[in-house]
């Protein structure tokens, strides 16, 4: 496909503007202008806009190919929740509108659906009170962190480890480390959860917290999540809840009811907003009732009359960790998926997230390596370990992925299976799409073994064929310089 710098034909417009009658050269300071004028391509309208579609028309994502991602659930989503956001009531409203003087009641509706989606995470999670502030998922990882910090020094603990599985998310030892913890990692056992008996032997009296997964990265659910949690209390550390997998227990189980103090889920995964490239995010973070005072400023608060506003006495928060609520129209998207799905439904969404996930386990055992015999719940791990012995490693099936019309799951993830495959098929796939999915990764075992040097010219249908991981991902040269290309 061609660059649309090299549809250029000079003297060609997209827009045809009447001259101006009034004068409308402005001087700038010589300083902020350019030497030469910009390069800029000369395309009509209709040649920019099937550019822009024929390129949207080249890309992967939930709205036009099966998804199994694992690691991150990124599921479709109903597409009445976008409607709902972009009505003129929200988009119109001001962030600094309740800051002025009586604002705050021009914005009652938008206070009180915050309130009430606190709530009902409260209600999901079993926490006691929530904050929407967080704009991602690891930005709601690192104020948990702030939060047990926080926490530790009003007590006057000097606390200086933060312990995580070794199946965990990336992001929850960056978390911790730049908090600044100490991260000691707690090698997994051989049914893929956190071993009890290392992490008994590891906590100790200078542990903060323990971050958990559950179910973690490879699907499966710890039998004893209590048991931990109840020695990690005994022992003056807090629970931290990694809430990127709760698609698998929603209405099954709560993590405050499990122990946890502190959790962060991902509203753009979970609940009606698919995710990708960066945005838009929302990582809300519920507390226990003894962290409530250090949850950020400001709160929103429901007064004895029964209408909204803004607290900003809270002399023990962590402060500001994000500009105004939070980002509000991930909220409204939340908060309609959850009043149309009612907690019958929510329960009905990781049924069938589990059913499919486990259907199509059950079916590539044919073929490829299970490590973890224990079962899962939303999502699972295979390993093409067998693939690699003639040659053919776990990134060559992804790559024949793509040319199947089929996104690749996340690939050596969790970092304790060799040639790791974590695929989540989410509860909003048919029967037919996992078939189609379970025939080519079949086939694709096949072909492995009758010609396995055929996976390298994979992906062959794609724009740019097989990248070099490395330098696609750190020397990047994504500008267009004519001179360079006439060389």
């Amino acid at each position: 496909m061609e660059l649309i710098f090299e549809r250029s034909k000079e003297g060609r417009t997209g827009v045809s503007l009447p001259s101006s009658d009034v004068p409308t050269r402005v001087k700038v300071d010589e300083r902020f202008t350019r030497e030469k004028d910009a390069e800029l391509p000369c395309v009509s309208e209709p040649q920019v806009v099937r550019h822009f579609t024929n390129l949207s028309k080249m890309n992967f994502g939930v709205d036009s190919h099966f998804y199994p991602l694992g690691s991150c659930t990124m599921k479709y989503n109903p597409k009445f929740t976008e409607k709902i956001a972009s009505l003129e009531e929200f988009t119109s409203l001001h962030p600094l509108q309740p800051q002025l003087i009586k604002g705050g009641m021009l914005t009652q509706g938008a206070l009180e659906i915050i309130s009430n989606l606190e709530n009902a995470l409260c209600e999901i999670t079993g926490m006691d009170e929530f904050t929407t502030h967080p704009m991602a998922g690891a930005h709601g990882e690192l104020t948990g962190i702030m939060i047990i910090a926080a926490y530790h020094r009003h007590l006057g603990n000097n606390r200086k480890y933060v312990l995580i599985p070794d199946s965990g998310h990336g992001t929850n030892p960056a978390t911790a480390a730049i908090a600044g913890y100490e991260v000691k990692p707690v090698p997994s056992d051989e049914k893929g959860i956190m071993s009890l008996s290392e992490f008994k032997r590891m906590l100790t009296g200078e542990v903060a917290a323990v971050m958990l997964t559950c179910p973690n990265t490879a699907g499966v659910f710890n039998p004893h999540i209590k048991e931990i949690t109840d020695i990690a209390h005994e022992a003056g550390a807090l629970m931290y809840y990694d809430g990127a997998n709760l698609n698998a227990i929603l209405g099954k189980a709560r993590p405050g009811d499990l122990g946890f103090d502190v959790v962060h889920l991902n509203l753009h995964k979970t609940f009606a907003t698919p995710h990708g490239g960066g945005g838009p995010g929302s990582g809300p973070v519920g507390v226990k009732e003894h962290l409530a005072p250090f949850l950020p400023t400001s709160r929103v608060i429901k007064r004895k009359d029964g209408t909204f506003a803004l607290d900003y006495d809270r002399p023990l928060s962590i402060g500001y960790i994000s500009p105004f609520y939070g980002n509000f129209a991930v909220m409204l998207k939340a908060y309609a998926y959850i009043l149309l799905l009612g907690r019958e439904g929510l329960i009905e969404v990781s049924e069938n997230a589990a059913l499919n996930a486990n259907y199509l386990l059950s079916k590539l055992t044919q073929k490829y390596q299970i490590p973890y015999q224990e079962g899962c719940l939303h999502e699972f791990v295979v390993s093409a370990s067998r693939q690699a012995e003639k040659g053919v490693r776990a990134l060559d099936i992804a790559k024949a992925l793509i040319d199947e019309g089929i996104h690749p799951p996340t690939v050596y993830f969790p970092l304790i299976v060799k040639e790791a495959m974590m695929i989540e098929p989410t509860e909003t796939e048919s029967k037919e799409t996992l078939d189609r999915f379970i025939e080519v990764m079949l086939r694709l075992a096949d072909l492995a073994e009758r010609d396995p040097a055929s996976f390298k010219q994979y992906p062959a249908t794609t724009p740019v064929g097989r990248l070099n991981e490395v330098k696609a991902a750190k020397d990047m040269d994504l500008c267009f310089d004519p001179d360079r290309k006439e060389k």
